[in-house]
């Protein structure tokens, strides 16, 4: 395997870009931040990158400790991809991310692909306490671990377990928590999301 490039820099920013300042690297982590993925499932939800290149960071990851690379036993016998303890404390970098680039979002393009799973992101930084939540959009359903700081921080689909909350909102209310023009407080006081469960998530969020 090639050395990996570095940009030669005595700063801690320029190291932490040597690892994850590729193209495509930073969203291969919100991806595995769902819990560990296929390849063929990763190259299903990036939509636009080339094998070559979702194959090229893997390996890169794989060697500078950001993910790690295992076979399902029968029936599965696939190979997963999964963040390393150190992949995962990415997660307040994408939030970070996601929080300062909610202005560049705007209305959605007729070009703009989009994932149900894509907005945990922004809910996550919205939600308080602890506990899983469970999300229904237009575009599916997803759940959340609110509070948690191990395992995976969100996946596909309904709630693995009994959640703690359930919200359930339409594209629209959600694009707009997403972009920040409305807090997901306001949004359940305005009628727009409908919170059940007994959870600190929807308690927090019907005391708002």
């Amino acid at each position: 395997m090639p050395p990996r490039r570095s940009y030669d820099q005595y700063c801690s920013a320029a190291r932490a870009l040597d690892l994850v300042g590729d193209r495509w690297t930073l969203l291969i982590v919100r991806e595995l931040l769902a819990g560990p993925r296929r390849y063929t499932d990763l190259h299903a939800d990036l939509p636009g990158v080339s094998t070559d290149v979702l194959a090229s960071r893997l390996k890169d990851m794989e060697r500078d400790g950001l993910t790690t690379r295992r076979r399902l036993p029968p029936p599965g016998a696939a190979y997963v991809y999964e963040l390393t303890a150190r992949g995962r404390e990415l997660l307040p970098v994408l939030q970070a991310l996601g929080k300062w680039g909610e202005g560049e979002l705007g209305e959605r393009r007729p070009t703009d692909a989009v994932r149900a799973h894509w907005f945990a992101l922004p809910l996550l930084r919205a939600l308080e306490g602890e506990g899983l939540v469970e999300v229904g959009l237009e575009e599916g359903e997803f759940h959340l671990r609110v509070g948690s700081e191990e395992g995976a921080a969100y996946g596909d689909g309904p709630a693995p377990g009994e959640a703690g909350a359930r919200l359930v909102m339409d594209a629209a209310t959600c694009e707009a928590v997403a972009r920040g023009e409305l807090a997901l407080r306001e949004a359940v006081r305005a009628g727009r999301v409908t919170v059940t469960g007994d959870g600190t998530p929807a308690k927090a969020l019907r005391e708002a």
